[in-house]
This record gives structure tokens, sequence and C-alpha cells, in this order.
């Protein structure tokens, strides 16, 4: 398993929060996604085997929010 720190921009609330949260943990070979508003972060523990850094930002972005490593 490896580990991304990603910087979030655009949230605003708790549902911001939940909604990344729950992309990114959607996608296959996510193990661990947690989300926090303050600072606005994603931690992504997941299988590089099964998911690229790309497509979690991706993810994220498709969401409607800015995600950059980080």
């Amino acid at each position: 398993m490896s580990e991304l720190s990603l910087s979030i921009t655009g949230m605003a609330c708790g549902g911001c929060v939940a909604s990344v949260q729950s992309v990114l943990a959607a996608l296959p070979g996510v193990a661990l996604a947690e989300v926090t508003l303050e600072p606005p972060r994603a931690r992504v523990v997941y299988d590089p085997a099964a998911v690229a850094p790309a497509a979690l930002i991706q993810a994220v972005v498709d969401a409607g929010f800015g995600a950059q490593p980080g």
C-alpha cells in the first residue's frame, strides 16, 4: 500500500468533506480516505497496482474541487 497526501481547494463545509471522502473511497484500490476541512487536506491509503495518484486527483477534480499533491 502507498499513501498520498493531497491539498484540497474549494471545500467550505462538512458536506464538502463528505463528498470528497466518498469520491475517493469509492475508487478501486483505495483502502482509506481521510479528509479534513481545517486544514483542507486528504490522506489516501491506496494500492498503486489498482489506482494511480493521477486518478485520485482527477476524481476530486471531477467532483468539483481542486486537488494537488502536498
